[in-house]
């Protein structure tokens, strides 16, 4: 051999169980490090975008349905807030990471004088495992960064659905750049959203991935079993995907062209200022319940009539209620409607501006 008895003697009080756990952790932890930084990369392209659309109004759903107004903007910081938690969700999972199983051997230890906690200073792990028989066997680890993965594409799955649905000509609210589209190989007009679409796929891959680490733990008893060789494979391929994904989503975000009158359009439809007009009345001094049954049954006027409640006349809105005056109009106005939630979170364009303000602190912080 090359280097004779002192190469026989590097296997002396360690085990494959052990050294393989360590070098899982020692990965695992350098790709967190990796992924919290391709996080950051992505929200700083969300904030971007957001920076310029403040003041571009598109109608807020639930059920999707046209619900009440927001901005861009306030929308794109929903997705903001999503990533700032997975990022705090690797950091924590990176503290449990850190730990050291080295020096476990087998399972029971080693007759051998060693210093545990030198080589966890030396490796840069923040603690040891404090038990022999835990510190080979426990995959804890490896299933609570799958689960962090898991809602990163959760979240990335959800916005793919958003960017999917808002190119769709029946939306028509955003155009995302030709590089991460394809035509279609018989119709010479199409332009499908391919990576919104196997980033919308991939979510179930690592979702898969999440269940099989689980389903591979349940049944074994204390310490080390083969069946753990089958870790590999879903971890390896939940960091590959989760790391692509992130890379080319802040690059796609990044080339997104926005429509803003296609979203004002939306907007208008749907009657989207009805809450601001039972606001209105309550604070006249009319029950919100009250309040609620005279604006639905406004509302169904204008329905008959085919046109917006801002486009009543002043003497139709009286007749669901007397506290109605000629204020109204500036009520039910779209940008009325944003800058009346002038609260922290609210969708008021200083609220807004402010929130990326603070998210971009954040980051630099």
């Amino acid at each position: 051999t090359l280097v004779g008895d002192a190469g026989k003697r590097l296997h002396t009080g360690r085990s494959r169980n052990d050294q393989v756990a360590t070098d899982i952790r020692l990965y695992l932890r350098s790709e967190i490090d990796s992924i919290v930084g391709l996080l950051k990369n992505l929200q700083t392209a969300l904030l971007d975008l957001a920076q310029h659309h403040t003041h571009t109004v598109m109608p807020g759903f639930t059920h999707l349905q046209v619900a009440q107004p927001v901005s861009f903007a306030h929308h794109l910081l929903a997705y903001f807030e999503m990533c700032q938690r997975d990022t705090e969700r690797f950091i924590d999972a990176r503290r449990r990471v850190n730990r050291l199983p080295l020096g476990a051997a087998a399972l029971a230890g080693t007759s051998y004088p060693i210093k545990r906690e030198r080589v966890a200073e030396l490796l840069g792990f923040e603690a040891i495992c404090q038990n022999s028989l835990d510190a080979v066997s426990d995959r804890d680890f490896a299933i609570e960064f799958t689960a962090a993965a898991a809602l990163v594409m959760t979240h990335l799955s959800r916005l793919s659905e958003e960017l999917i649905l808002w190119m769709s000509p029946r939306f028509g609210f955003i155009d995302i750049a030709d590089r991460f589209c394809t035509g279609s190989s018989i119709m010479p007009q199409k332009k499908n959203p391919d990576v919104p679409e196997l980033v919308r796929g991939k979510t179930g891959r690592v979702n898969g991935h999440l269940v099989a680490l689980l389903t591979l733990m349940k049944g074994q008893p204390l310490a080390y079993n083969k069946d753990n060789q089958e870790d590999k494979e879903p971890l390896f391929d939940t960091v590959d995907t989760l790391t692509q994904t992130l890379r080319i989503y802040a690059d796609m975000i990044a080339g997104i062209t926005v429509k803003p009158e296609a979203m004002r359009a939306a907007a208008l439809q749907g009657y989207a200022t009805a809450t601001d007009l039972a606001d209105y009345l309550v604070k006249k001094g009319m029950p919100f319940r009250d309040a609620h049954e005279a604006v639905a049954l406004a509302v169904r006027h204008a329905e008959h009539k085919s046109c917006d409640l801002s486009d009543l006349a002043l003497e139709e809105l009286k007749q669901f209620s007397d506290l109605v005056a000629e204020d109204i109009y500036a009520v039910l106005t779209l940008e009325g409607s944003l800058a009346a939630r002038n609260h922290t979170g609210g969708t008021a364009p200083q609220q807004v501006e402010a929130a990326i303000a603070r998210a971009r602190k954040l980051l630099a912080g």
